[in-house]
């Protein structure tokens, strides 16, 4: 991911000024906010959810849904959104994804969401800025 030329570029630096700890330790350096807490898990308003490293819109708030598992699920982003690549951190295979703009984790996604897609974008709330219509 971090080895690829996106849109939005930023030095180490740049990104430790424009994140707090916790967004700089999940969007550059791939980990992963505590299970519950990030106050979008219960955001319920229509709006669009966009990343906190540009600005991009990532997700509709009409493809977010209550998966249970303490992380923000959506069951499809916007088109062109986000980036894809396998991950084999902690002993297992996933898909992570990240930012098609500026590159930066995000979550993963799993072949276990509702209909119509079957999928779940289980994204790190720290990671996202809501904007409310």
């Amino acid at each position: 991911m971090l080895d690829e030329v996106y849109e939005v570029t930023r030095t180490d630096e740049e990104w430790r000024a424009l994140l707090t700890p916790e967004q700089y330790q999940v969007m550059r350096r791939h980990g992963t906010e505590r299970p519950g807490s990030c106050s979008l898990l219960r955001e319920k308003r229509a709006g669009v959810f966009a990343c906190v490293g540009c600005g991009q819109p990532l997700f509709r708030s009409g493809e977010k849904f209550e998966s249970g598992t303490g992380w923000p699920s959506f069951d499809a982003p916007i088109e062109g959104a986000l980036g894809e690549t396998v991950d084999h951190s902690y002993g297992m295979t996933r898909t992570e994804v990240h930012c098609s703009r500026c590159g930066s984790h995000m979550g993963h996604v799993f072949p276990d969401g509702p209909p119509p897609t079957g999928l779940r974008y289980c994204i790190n709330g720290v990671a996202l800025a809501f904007e409310p219509e």
